[in-house]
């Protein structure tokens, strides 16, 4: 059975970054900060920031 994911990488994989943001009608800057967040950290999801947290509402 074939997932979403495998459908997406089997259209875009051999793909440059200028078609793909054609295709999905996004901007090449956006397409390749995913790519080199997928690359780095084998995710796109966001990751935990270093700081204080912010302050809760009262």
């Amino acid at each position: 059975m074939q997932t979403a994911s495998t459908n997406i990488c089997e259209r875009l994989c051999n793909k440059s970054i200028r078609e793909i943001s054609l295709l999905l009608k996004i901007f090449r800057s956006t397409v390749s900060g995913i790519i080199t967040k997928w690359k780095q950290q084998g995710t796109r999801a966001t990751q935990p920031r270093s700081g204080r947290p912010s302050k809760m509402p009262d």
